[in-house]
């Protein structure tokens, strides 16, 4: 009897699933995503997080002050000091960056300051996390993720800085290497311009309203500048999650990029094996891998 009910079993089993005692490996991003626990996610931190908000809707941006301490902190004080409320989106140039503030800098700073020092890049140092990506770089030595930012490193000159990926948000400057104070802010709406890395400082990232930047109307002007007054959208205020009461905040969370779950991401995008792919590419530009964002359960 006992034998012939394991018989029955083996062979119930061999019509069946072959494979039950093991989980099959995640195929697609939404595999990954689906298998996740919540150690693989974590909150945004209110203090460094500014809500833009614009008449479309709002605009995420998770601040990065471990690359920009001094520019974070500056920004925060033109934030508090209300110094973006009534300004604009002034430049939206094709396939590179919508850019808002005050062109004219006509605006009182406030308790901000003018200039600051470049912090182009930080230098490494033990306590800066870095997972790297395998796949080889044209702009940098390495690159990978940094506190959920993608970032790049030069372990010779002991250097490390953010990339201008998509939805990156930079301080805008003039000539000088100092000018870019926070006052002026743009995003990275295209194609990945990496030739900026090193050459201006970035802040931070949106993790949510893209799309109310990336679909402003391109200005005509040069560099995408807006021509005429009302062209770009106003800004209606900027303010630090902190600073909003707790019921008005917009409730998300990142997937964390130093986890092995992320490391499956990383190589479901690398050899796609959705059904649509035939051809498996064994390759992924640092500024095509995916940072997820959703609501926080």
């Amino acid at each position: 009897m006992v034998s012939a009910l394991l018989t029955g079993i083996a062979t119930v089993a061999s019509v069946s699933v072959p494979a039950a005692a093991a989980a099959p490996a995640p195929r697609t991003m939404a595999d990954v995503i689906a298998a996740t626990t919540p150690a693989d996610w974590r909150p945004l931190d209110p203090e460094n997080t500014l809500y833009l908000q614009l008449p479309q809707g709002r605009v995420v941006i998770e601040l990065a002050p471990a690359f920009a301490p001094e520019h974070v902190a500056n920004l925060k004080l033109l934030v508090r000091g209300k110094y973006f409320d009534g300004l604009a989106i002034v430049r939206s140039q094709d396939n590179f960056v919508v850019q808002w503030g005050d062109p004219k800098g006509k605006r009182s700073l406030g308790t901000a300051r003018a200039t600051l020092p470049p912090e182009f890049t930080v230098k490494l140092t033990p306590g800066l996390p870095f997972e790297p990506l395998p796949d080889r770089d044209g702009y940098a030595p390495e690159v990978g993720f940094s506190q959920g930012f993608p970032a790049a490193r030069d372990t010779a000159r002991g250097e490390a800085w953010l990339a201008h990926c998509y939805a990156m948000v930079g301080a805008g400057r003039g000539n000088e290497s100092d000018s870019g104070n926070g006052a002026e802010l743009y995003v990275v709406t295209g194609h990945a311009p990496r030739q900026l890395d090193r050459n201006i400082a970035l802040v931070g990232r949106v993790v949510q309203g893209m799309e109310w930047l990336a679909t402003q109307p391109r200005g005509t002007g040069p560099m995408g500048f807006y021509e005429a007054p009302g062209q770009g959208a106003t800004i209606a205020s900027v303010r630090i999650a902190a600073d909003v009461p707790a019921a008005e905040r917009t409730a998300l969370e990142v997937m964390r990029t130093d986890t092995e779950r992320f490391r499956q991401l990383v190589e479901a995008r690398r050899n796609r094996r959705d059904d649509w792919y035939l051809v498996p590419a064994d390759y992924i530009d640092l500024c095509n891998v995916p940072l997820v964002g959703r609501p926080r359960l």
